[in-house]
Parts: C-alpha cells; sequence; structure tokens
C-alpha cells in the first residue's frame, strides 16, 4: 500500500468490501468518469421500518456466479435518477454505507442497479473518491488480489434458500439463453424452478382429478405456476399441456388461448384491425389464380411475402419485381403453404423495434437493424440490437397489442412508417438474450417478479447475513 500526498493510490480495479452488508469481498471497476457509485442489486423490495424508508435486495458479489448470493437491508438516502453508460436514465435507490479499501474505511454512497451485463458487480465513482484517494489507471488492485481460496471460504455456504414458489418452465430447450436466465433468476428468488421438456410432459384427463406427469410418472399437480415457452413447431401440444395446468388451477404466464392466437399470423392480424391496430396493408389468397390482384391489392412490388408458420425470421421473402413476387408466390403455393403478401415499407430502412410487455406495461425496448445485404432486422441472421427511446405512440400500440392477443408476456415488433408506427407481429415466447444485452435490464427477473405479483407472494424480510 502506497500513499502520495497523504491520499490512497488505487488502481483501475480494486477488492473492497462492505462489513455492514455482510459483504467480504467484491471487486470494483474504480471510474472517475463516473459521479456515482453503483453495486449489482437485485429483487429490490422498498419496506418502511420506524417510520423511515428502508429497501431490501440482493447480491451476486462474485462476478460470473449465480449461485453466491447475499441479501441485504439498507436504510434509503435518496432516490435518484441516474444515466446508465447505455444512455438509459433511470431512478434508482440511493444507500449509504461504509466502504473498506484495504485498512481504510469511510462512508460512501451507492445506488443500487442491476449490473449482471457489466464487467464489474460494483462501480466506484469519483464521489466516493474524492479528497481520499489517486487513480493510477495503469495499476490493478494495489490492495491485493482476492483468491479464490479465500472467496470460497467467505461465500462457500452463502447461497440463497428454496423458501419461494415451485415454477416449471414449459419450455424444449433448458440450454437456451432464455430459458437458463429465467431458471437462474427464479432460483435467485428462492424458488424452486424445474425445466419441463414438452415432449416428455403427459397428462391425464379426468373431471375430479386431472393431472400433469413428467418423465418416469413424476407428478406435476403441487406447481405453482408454469412459464409457458412454446415454440412454434410444438404449439399444437405445448397449449394442450398448458390447456390441461390451467384447468388444475396452475397459473401460466400466458395461456393456452393467448397462445393459439398469436401463433395464426392471419387471425392475429385480424384481431389486431378489428381493435384498431394499425398494420402493412396485407393480402392473404389460396388460389394461384389471384396472384396477380394479391400484388395489386398491397400495392405493388417491392412487396414481402410470408408463410403464416414462419419465425425468426424464416419464411419471409422480400420480392422486389412483379415478376420475382409471382414466382415466389406461386412456388410456396404449388407446396401448398399458406401465406400473406405484405406492403413493404421502404422508409423503415431495414430497422424495426421490439418492445418487451409485461402486464401491460412497456418494460424495454430495442431498434434492430437487418445486417447488410438483409432487408428485415433479424438477431438470429446477424442483425444488431441497440436501445431505443419509443414514442407513446409506439408504447400505446405494443401495449394495444399485447393486450388484445391476451399475453402477459409478449415481444411485440412495430415498423415505422411515413404514416405512423405499424405492428408486424407478437410474439408470445420472446427471446431475451437480445434484449438484457443491448438495455442490460434483468427481463428475465421482471418475469419472475411478475409471477409473484400474480400470486400474491412475498419473500419474508430477514435481517443481514453477517456471519
Amino acid at each position: 500500500m502506497t500513499k502520495e500526498n497523504s491520499k490512497l493510490v488505487i488502481g483501475c480495479e480494486e477488492w473492497c468490501s462492505f462489513p455492514e452488508l455482510g459483504i467480504p469481498a467484491i471487486k470494483a471497476r474504480v471510474d472517475s468518469g463516473a459521479k456515482t457509485s453503483s453495486i449489482h442489486a437485485f429483487n429490490i423490495q422498498p419496506f418502511r421500518r420506524e417510520g423511515e424508508s428502508w429497501v431490501s435486495f440482493e447480491i451476486h458479489p462474485i462476478q460470473n456466479n449465480r449461485r453466491t448470493v447475499i441479501r441485504c437491508e439498507q436504510r434509503v438516502v435518496d432516490k435518484r435518477v441516474v444515466k446508465s453508460s447505455s444512455g438509459i436514465s433511470e431512478k434508482r435507490f440511493v444507500i449509504s454505507v461504509q466502504i473498506k479499501l484495504g485498512e481504510h474505511i469511510w462512508d460512501i454512497e451507492l445506488t443500487l442497479a442491476n449490473r449482471d451485463s457489466m464487467g464489474f458487480r460494483m462501480l466506484l465513482g469519483r464521489e466516493a473518491m474524492i479528497g481520499r484517494t489517486i487513480v493510477d489507471p495503469s495499476l490493478i488492485c494495489t490492495l491485493g488480489e482476492t483468491t479464490d481460496t479465500l472467496l470460497k471460504a467467505y461465500y462457500g455456504k452463502k447461497e440463497s434458500d428454496k423458501t419461494g414458489l415451485k415454477i416449471g418452465l414449459l419450455a424444449s430447450n433448458e440450454l437456451l439463453y432464455s430459458n437458463q436466465r429465467l431458471l437462474e433468476a427464479g432460483n435467485e428468488r428462492g424458488h424452486e424452478m424445474l425445466f419441463l421438456n414438452i415432449k416428455q410432459c403427459y397428462m391425464k384427463l379426468d373431471a375430479l382429478e386431472p393431472e400433469a406427469h413428467y418423465r418416469g410418472g413424476s407428478l406435476l399437480n403441487d406447481l405453482d405456476a408454469t412459464i409457458t415457452r412454446i415454440r412454434p413447431s410444438v404449439t399444437f401440444y405445448g397449449t394442450a399441456l398448458a390447456r390441461q395446468f390451467e384447468s388444475m388451477g396452475i397459473y401460466t404466464t400466458n395461456s393456452s388461448s393467448a397462445i393459439s392466437q398469436s401463433r395464426d399470423k392471419l387471425f392475429s392480424l385480424q384481431l389486431m384491425l378489428k381493435g384498431g391496430v394499425n398494420i402493412p396493408t396485407t393480402g392473404f389468397a389460396n388460389s394461384p389464380m389471384d396472384t396477380n390482384d394479391l400484388i395489386e391489392m398491397v400495392g405493388g412490388a417491392p412487396l414481402i411475402v410470408k408463410l403464416l408458420e414462419g419465425s425468426q425470421g424464416k419464411g419471409v421473402v422480400l420480392a422486389e419485381t412483379k415478376k420475382a413476387a409471382e414466382s415466389v408466390i406461386n412456388a410456396f403455393k404449388s407446396l401448398k403453404v399458406n401465406l400473406l403478401v405484405q406492403k413493404f415499407i421502404k422508409e423503415a430502412n431495414g430497422k424495426d423495434l421490439r418492445c418487451f410487455v409485461i402486464d401491460g406495461k412497456v418494460v424495454a425496448s430495442i431498434e434492430r437493424t437487418a445486417a447488410p445485404g438483409e432487408f428485415r432486422a433479424n438477431l438470429h441472421q446477424g442483425g444488431t440490437a441497440s436501445v431505443v427511446k419509443i414514442t407513446p405512440e409506439e408504447r400505446s400500440l405494443a401495449v394495444k397489442a399485447a393486450k388484445i392477443l391476451g399475453l402477459q408476456v409478449a415481444g411485440v415488433d412495430i415498423i415505422r412508417s411515413k404514416s405512423g408506427p405499424l405492428l408486424l407481429e407478437v410474439n408470445s415466447s420472446p427471446g431475451l438474450e437480445g434484449i438484457e444485452s443491448a438495455t442490460g435490464k434483468d427481463i428475465a427477473g421482471m418475469i419472475i417478479t411478475s409471477i409473484e405479483k400474480k400470486l400474491k407472494w412475498k419473500r419474508e424480510l430477514t435481517t443481514n447475513d453477517k456471519s
């Protein structure tokens, strides 16, 4: 440890601790360009104690480790609007707590924010360092390293207890990012999470004792809730399972009827028009003899041809000329598949909006840009995503579209046109990776919180674990 002009010299990364919070070690990114210090926190719950505002929260103190959880409580000193590194402003709780750097201890203010997508669980800003430290960005951990052995000694037994709900995740691939995040988010909050492969579930239809079983005969009747993430290829069986859970009184995030409506692209667009939601001009026909009239119906070429059963950008073709449109439409019809013909919105420039809606509220939104040479924004095909501020009209459209289909969780895709925002489609099993990565928001945690609210479940507050 060295001093210069009576100030502590620190590097661009340092290990520190918060004895009051029961956090013996956490690695911080030292950033004099940031005004406020922040710490990774989730499951943030405000409450009152002796007439004062307090907040309970949980922390993953070790980077890339979601199993180690520290539960904390601290008095709130402020609620402050802070702009994140991605440029998004959000209101955060502010607490005052003692920080320990080496042998030095002093009080700092910390904002509580989800930093899962950041490189460090903590950010040490300049307000906490003024008058006390000098930062040498060429140095790292000047006050000493904390080894894996020490971390294991500190945190080896501190994992969240499963005292919450029993939640099943009904999906097809446990290894997908979205499914992993939902399982982790539920575990973080103390819930018992079960992955249920749709194809390995079966059911007993009975008026008095309906049952759902999993491979090997495990009975699923004691579930509190089911997160329904049903891929298009198993919609029929997946929605049948969702109906079974509903008949057993088990809450489903998206109901079987809502999922079925969202999967029928033609029906969902008709419902949107009936509900007053604008869509690009669209045509549908069954006979190849109607191809020319169908093309003219949507304003001629260029136009978009969509398979009704397509997903994640598959089965969507841009026909740039009338001749190309005729060839594509007739080729699809010869295969006896259903398709839509839709007006091409040139001014969208290969961009669209993805709005994530939970319980009638847009919780995050991104702008997706098509990969070079592509006409449609698709993150599965090389497209990119960035944070975007949507207009009140776009926000209203997204909320209304999800409500029309009866979806509690939805990804609503919108395109910007000269005549205003237009709805492209609504996804009942939206992916989390693109929107969480771009916005830094804990969307998976929000879905779990939504289930807790629906079932009126609240975690019992406990005192800090300072052992």
